[in-house]
């Protein structure tokens, strides 16, 4: 696997490139089929007092999608520690789910030998029912108010009970029940919030602040 580091406002050392190379192996190791990895580590210096920073992303790059991670530390070394540990974390995933798919398909599976329709909850009408509704012989009632009221969409409704996490467990969560998203109440700050996938291994987070509603003007 072909590697290139980069540097933004700092120099990229001899023990850098070392401690890369050892740690390379470890993400060959998961992702066998992966062609290159991109190091970028990007030194930020602020006006403020605050201390200085590194930032390495690691974006891995082959048959697949692209796997990106980053990690902030004041030492680069330890932000490269993290930003490894996150990705290996996100290829292990992902390598998981390949291999559950494959030993549990999802959808609809049909069997030749008995005929039947497994993966899919939906019972198949007897050849009685078929042969009614091809003759026209099952009766149909019309209403006319139900047909005013009829709508093509349909929304459907569900309740839980709210549940307070980090941002961290609760993209655990929706990793662990393979939803795209995860609807949670924010521990930190109290606000009902959303992770979701984005593309590649990318997450986003959409939050709720919590103000008064607009007050409704009073016709005189």
């Amino acid at each position: 696997m072909d590697t290139n580091i980069v540097g933004v406002g700092v120099g990229i050392t001899d023990r850098f490139r070392s401690v890369v190379e050892e740690k390379v192996s470890r993400i060959e190791h998961l992702a066998p089929r992966a062609q290159a990895l991109e190091v970028k580590v990007t030194h930020r210096s602020y006006r403020n007092g605050r201390m200085e920073d590194d930032t390495v992303e690691l974006t891995l790059d082959g048959k697949g999608p692209v796997v990106r991670a980053e990690a902030t530390d004041a030492d680069k070394f330890a932000a490269l520690d993290l930003a490894v540990d996150k990705i290996s974390e996100q290829v292990r995933r992902a390598k998981d789910k390949r291999v559950d798919l494959r030993n549990h398909p999802r959808g609809a599976k049909f069997e030749k030998g008995t005929g039947e329709i497994a993966g899919i909850d939906v019972e198949p009408a007897s050849v009685e029912v078929l042969r009614a509704i091809a003759t026209g012989s099952v009766p149909v009632q019309a209403d006319s108010a139900e047909e005013e009221d009829y709508c093509p969409v349909v929304i459907r409704q569900k309740e839980f009970e709210a549940e307070w996490m980090t941002v961290e467990d609760a993209v655990d969560r929706m990793e662990l029940v393979g939803h795209d998203f995860f609807l949670f109440i924010d521990a930190r700050t109290d606000h009902p919030s959303v992770v979701y996938r984005r593309k590649g291994w990318d997450y986003g987070v959409i939050e709720l602040t919590t103000q008064a509603q607009p007050a409704v003007p009073v016709a005189s």
